[in-house]
Parts: structure tokens; C-alpha cells; sequence
């Protein structure tokens, strides 16, 4: 198998996982590391959002696009996603966030799902990605950075403007799902039909 620079791009994307747990868990080995460890995650978690946006851009542009590299790239987003949500609800195991964190991982592996499930049948097109996903996952983005950080500014509690930036991604994230099962239904009832 060749590895075009997309697909090393989303590998670099997985190794970045442990570097971002390690990170995030440093002050409590390293007290010293209190200052900048959050910064730091937020960082990589940063990072892996521009290798994202890097390795698509580049894939399409200069037609380096592979079998593996579109079976790996969202297991890459998926996997940073879920585990920096982890480190969120462990720093802060509130309700809301572990609602809202489990409500975006819970879509995450359903939407998945039926995506594969639609590929099986040839249908894959039809769950492609529309605007309410694209605009879902900057908020997630921006949501789990901010939370990340765990840094309020003077006058300005951070913090809580991430955590709700992350309830209004949970939600956004049932209304992506919502039109993707819409548009999967038909298809669906006529699976079950047998007219598929």
C-alpha cells in the first residue's frame, strides 16, 4: 500500500491521541506543568483540526486521494473527538457535559453506522455531508478547544461560554443526525421492503 501525504497527514492525526491524553494529565504527575498543560491540549487538539482541513484540501487538489486514506480520516475525527471529550467530563464530570458529550459521540458512531450501512447497499451518496454537519463540527470544534484550555480571561468566564458552546453542539449534532436519517429512510423502508 502507498501512503500518499493526506493519508500520513491523518496517521500523524491518531499519534497525536496519546500525545494530547499525556499532555492533559502532566500536572498531576508534574505540578509544575499547571500553566501552560492546558494550553498545550488545546493546541494539539488544534493541530489535529488544520492536519483535518490540510489532508482533504490536499487530497482533492492535487488528486491524492485513497481507499485507505477515506476509510481512515474519520476514524481520525471521530477518535480525537471522543477523546477529548473524555478529558473534558473526567476534568468536569458534570451532568451537561456528560450529556452533551455523550449525546455527540453517541451520533458519531450511529451516523457512522449508517453510513456504512448505506455504502453496503450502494446508497452512500445519500448521507453525504451537509451544511448542518459541517457547521455542527467548527462549533464542536471551537466548543472543545475552549473547554480544553480550562482558562476563564479577566472578565470573561471562558470556560462557560465552552460549555455552552458545547450544549449548542450537542444539539446541532441531533439536528445533523435528524437530516441524515431523513434522508436514509426511504432507502431504508425500501430495504425492508425488498425493493433494495
Amino acid at each position: 500500500m502507498h501512503l500518499t501525504l493526506p493519508t500520513i497527514l491523518t496517521l500523524f492525526r491518531i499519534v497525536l491521541l496519546p500525545v494530547i491524553v499525556i499532555v492533559f494529565y502532566l500536572p498531576e504527575y508534574f505540578p509544575t506543568t499547571r500553566s501552560w498543560s492546558n494550553l498545550a491540549a488545546a493546541g494539539i487538539f488544534i493541530t489535529a483540526g488544520i492536519t483535518d482541513w490540510l489532508d482533504g484540501w490536499i487530497a482533492r487538489r492535487y488528486n491524492m486521494s485513497s481507499a485507505f486514506g477515506a476509510f481512515l480520516d474519520p476514524v481520525a475525527d471521530k477518535l480525537m473527538v471522543a477523546v477529548a471529550l473524555f478529558l473534558i467530563v473526567q476534568q468536569n464530570p458534570s451532568a451537561l457535559m456528560a450529556v452533551a458529550s455523550a449525546v455527540i459521540v453517541g451520533r458519531e458512531i450511529s451516523i457512522s453506522a449508517l453510513r456504512e450501512w448505506m455504502a453496503e447497499l450502494g446508497q452512500r451518496a445519500a448521507v453525504g455531508v451537509a451544511w448542518i454537519g459541517k457547521f455542527k463540527t467548527v462549533m464542536q470544534i471551537v466548543a472543545i478547544v475552549v473547554c480544553l484550555h480550562q482558562r476563564d480571561l479577566p472578565e470573561l468566564r471562558l470556560y462557560r461560554i465552552g460549555e455552552g458552546l458545547l450544549v449548542v453542539a450537542a444539539v446541532l449534532t441531533i439536528w445533523s443526525a435528524f437530516v441524515y436519517v431523513r434522508a436514509a429512510w426511504p432507502i431504508m423502508r425500501d430495504a425492508d421492503s425488498g425493493k433494495i
